[in-house]
């Protein structure tokens, strides 16, 4: 039994199941886009960055540029750059990859409680982060309140799992970053990999901590707009708020078989 006897009229979506692969394993652009979009875009994305970090301490504070206003920003971040950056960072590899699944798997609930578990570590990050303030105006980093609390061996320990933790969230963003590239492109993973940081690693450079802050404020402006378009294209453009809950509904009445049919490799229950 074909997924097309199972599932007459039903959305479009439906000529994907039992895909493993998105776009057939064929890159839906040139791999020329790949090549614009990594450099061109990275090398774009610096130079604005770079600029704002330039006319910032030009027209704004003119203090001189220190090791400490470096790596601090001069320990003069406001509340509204701050919660740009939490949205930046927090959308990521991990967070974009994992809420798609729990929405496969739960529906509209996965992504919803999937944010809420996110939302608990960032009001204990902002109290614990206020109280730092007060008790270690001074202090870089966590490490540095870890050795002058507990010690060298609790240091110790807080940085490895520390490092351990950057290299990992590195890797997943460069890899998944250069497989979507190569998804959409064909553009090879280990050369977009090798490129992609390039353009992070200029303006982090020139402008310290306070460019990877104006950095992640043009990501948020990006990725809310990237929310109004798509909300726009599907609820608007091609369909409409009453279709989707209707999709979503005949969704979650699938029966056992037509499940199985879904997720089998060929579209066939037998498989």
């Amino acid at each position: 039994m074909s997924i097309q006897s199972l599932f007459p009229d039903e959305p479009p979506y439906i000529q994907y199941l039992g895909q493993e692969s998105f776009f057939g394993g064929n890159a839906p652009l040139d791999k020329s886009v790949g090549y614009i979009v990594v450099i061109g875009f990275g090398a774009l994305f610096s130079i604005i960055t770079t600029g704002l970090v330039f006319l910032d301490s030009y027209f704004g504070s003119k203090k001189k540029m220190t090791s400490e206003s470096f790596n601090t920003a001069g320990r003069m971040i406001k509340t509204g750059l701050t919660a740009s950056v939490i949205v930046s960072q927090w959308t990521w590899a991990a967070t974009l990859l994992q809420s798609s699944n729990v929405a496969w798997a739960y529906g509209v609930s996965g992504p919803f409680w999937y944010a809420s578990g996110a939302t608990i570590q960032i009001l204990l990050f902002g109290v614990i982060a206020i109280s730092l303030k007060k008790v270690a105006p001074s202090a870089h980093t966590v490490c540095e309140i870890v050795n002058a609390r507990w010690g060298r061996t609790a240091h110790k320990t807080f940085l490895f799992f520390a490092f351990c933790a950057n290299i990992i969230v590195t890797s997943m963003l460069l890899l998944g970053g250069a497989a979507t590239v190569e998804a959409l492109t064909g553009m090879d993973y280990r050369l977009a990999s090798f490129l992609i940081p390039w353009g992070v690693i200029l303006y982090t450079s020139a402008g310290g901590l306070k460019a990877t802050f104006l950095a992640s404020y043009i990501h948020t402006v990006v990725i809310f707009l990237v929310l109004v378009i798509m909300i726009f294209v599907v609820y608007i453009k091609y369909f409409s708020s009453d279709l989707i809950y209707k999709f979503l509904d005949k969704t979650v009445n699938y029966s056992e078989e037509e499940c199985q049919a879904i997720y089998s490799a060929d579209g066939t229950v037998a498989t």
